[in-house]
């Protein structure tokens, strides 16, 4: 059996970088941090912080590109990938991504703002190879739709599928 799984909850170093394929498919790039802490032989507290590459595909990169900010906290499921590119000087290289699947929003960073639907400072998606475009001004949030629920208290012989809201 084979298993290629990451977990990682950290913190962004950057805010995401979306682009979109030739072929149109969204992807967001995203750097986050890690830390580990612990007590060396001596008693003294070691920290260290690893950096991650994040890549996210489709419909979950458009999210993380309007919602994440540089500080906030983030979990990302996913796999290990690793890709071959050259170098600007000619050099051959490798390099393991992170491509998430699952991602969870957590706190921001202290002094950012709580308004999420707030697109003021984040700059606009763009095309692979294209010019930065003009920011785009706020949008207003839809409405939040109300979601069904099933009160289990009720007694009942048995679930009817109707009653599931999914």
């Amino acid at each position: 059996m084979n298993l290629n799984k990451v977990q990682l909850i950290g913190r962004l170093t950057r805010d995401p970088e979306i682009r979109t394929t030739p072929s149109g498919q969204t992807v967001a790039t995203i750097g986050i941090a890690t830390n580990r802490t612990w007590n060396d032989k001596a008693g003294q507290k070691q920290e260290k912080s690893e950096f991650h590459n994040i890549v996210i595909w489709g419909r979950l990169a458009e999210i993380a590109g309007q919602y994440l900010t540089k500080g906030q906290e983030a979990y990302f499921e996913g796999r290990l990938e690793t890709r071959s590119y050259t170098g600007k000087d000619g050099v051959e290289r490798k390099t393991t991504d992170i491509v998430a699947e699952n991602m969870q929003m957590g706190s921001r960073a202290q002094g950012a703002s709580s308004n999420s639907n707030s697109n003021f400072n984040r700059p606009a998606p763009m095309a692979m190879g294209a010019a930065p475009a003009s920011r785009p001004m706020p949008q207003q949030q839809a409405p939040m739709e109300e979601i069904p629920t099933i009160n289990l208290d009720e007694e009942q012989d048995e679930v009817r599928l109707e009653d599931v809201p999914f």
